[in-house]
């Protein structure tokens, strides 16, 4: 069965006040300062920016294609990862103790000044030569 996307169809209704700014870091170290909105996720920030992030299952966690790495002073800040989440991170590249997948970062305005790394790689079964098995 499909997973629920957990942030589908979410639309930011923030006042021009709680604009954040967050850095996305690429794996070759170009930083990105993009403006955001509370309430938005990092993965869709980074898409409408232009940031290369992939996001291949819409935010579905179903891949883990959006995964960011984190500094500890925002890290800290969120709340644990889902039991599904975890699953995800489990087949990241290079995971981290301060992964966590774009798509389920929320922005607060505690997240104002949030960098966020990209790893230098990402595992895309569909795409990198996984079979699908059917039904």
């Amino acid at each position: 069965l499909p997973r629920p996307r957990l942030n589908a169809g979410r639309r930011s209704m923030c006042s021009a006040g709680d604009g954040l700014e967050i850095t996305f870091v690429t794996a070759d170290g170009q930083q990105i300062p993009c403006a955001a909105k509370v309430g938005q996720s990092v993965l869709e920030v980074a898409h409408q920016n232009g940031v290369d992030l992939e996001g291949a299952c819409e935010g579905s966690l179903a891949c883990s294609t959006c995964h960011v790495i984190l500094e500890d002073e925002h890290y800290d800040l969120l709340e644990e990862p889902c039991d599904e989440e975890n699953d995800m991170l489990d087949l990241a590249f290079g995971l981290t103790e301060t992964s966590r997948l774009g798509c389920q970062i929320v922005l607060t305005k505690e997240q104002h000044g949030m960098v966020c790394r990209l790893p230098a790689a990402t595992r895309n079964f569909y795409v990198d030569g996984h079979v699908p098995k059917p039904y």
